[in-house]
């Protein structure tokens, strides 16, 4: 997709005022970076203070007309508020909203600790829901806005493995049509993005075993897929009006194919996940053969 057709999202909403959590790295950095080109003021929420103001220079020297940081964290509903009325307030307002603050975590369902599913679902989706209940209110005094919601493919097809990651993103897609029932008809779009792997820093913090940590980065080093196209193609589908963003286009296959047949996809990620296992058991065999 072409930068140009960005100017679809311009003329949708002049005052170019955005706000992105988790909007110093990965998918929310890469957003800033296409919005700064084209000189809108990027409102970024972060963890990070570090990392904020790294991404804020990096903004401004790319045409950024004002960047405005803050230091939150999205599983606190009090701090994620303040953050967002912060920028909000300042420009008089928001038009375009990125959720992309995220966290992953991997195992069997039995092998998750408790304590692992709070931490996760407080990032993930409670993240969101804080940070959409802050978002929405200034874009209905403004008479309308746009807000995407970073779910992932993960949301659709709940692979095993990943129950703690799944619900969570699947949460975000349900909180997100909901949403955009609720407020279609006053002017705000709510989207859910739902992309497969690409090459990010989600697994930096991820809780997961050491085996399945490293099977997760074999996964994601094998995309060719980058988060500057991943950004760019969710920013100019959104604008598009398009409710559902998934990509790339072999997950669309799969969305469908959900969708469609749901008996036979569960079917299907069972054979999916028993020869991924096998295939990963002979290799480790070669391994130690090889060291032996």
């Amino acid at each position: 997709m072409k930068p140009e057709a960005l100017d679809l999202l311009d003329r949708r909403f002049p005052a170019k005022r955005a706000l992105i959590t988790g909007g110093a790295s990965g998918l929310g950095l890469a957003t800033a970076e296409w919005l700064a080109r084209r000189a809108w003021r990027v409102g970024l929420v972060d963890l990070s203070a570090e990392r904020l103001a790294s991404a804020a220079s990096c903004l401004r020297e790319l045409g950024a007309s004002e960047v405005c940081t803050a230091v939150a964290d999205v599983a606190d509903d009090a701090s994620v508020k303040t953050a967002i009325d912060g920028c909000a307030d300042r420009w008089g307002g928001l038009d375009y909203a990125l959720n992309a603050a995220g966290v992953a975590s991997a195992g069997y369902f039995l092998d998750t600790p408790h304590d692992d599913w709070h931490w996760l679902m407080g990032i993930n989706l409670f993240g969101v829901v804080s940070s959409c209940r802050a978002e929405l209110p200034h874009m209905l005094a403004g008479g309308g806005g746009l807000i995407v919601n970073v779910a992932s493919a993960a949301g659709f097809v709940s692979g095993a493995g990943m129950s703690p990651y799944n619900v969570s993103k699947a949460g975000v897609i349900s909180l997100s049509e909901t949403l955009d029932q609720e407020h279609r008809e006053q002017g705000v779009q709510v989207t859910a993005a739902m992309p497969g792997f690409f090459r990010t820093n989600l697994l930096d913090t991820a809780r997961a075993s050491p085996d399945e940590l490293a099977v997760a980065r074999k996964i994601m080093q094998a995309s060719n897929l980058e988060a500057s196209p991943v950004a760019l193609e969710i920013l100019l589908r959104a604008a598009q009006g398009d409710r559902h963003v998934v990509l790339p286009a072999q997950y669309r296959h799969l969305w469908r194919f959900k969708r469609l047949l749901p008996e036979a996809f569960q079917r299907f990620m069972v054979r999916f996940r028993n020869q991924a296992e096998k295939r990963m058991l002979a290799r480790q065999k070669q391994r130690e053969a090889g060291g032996g």
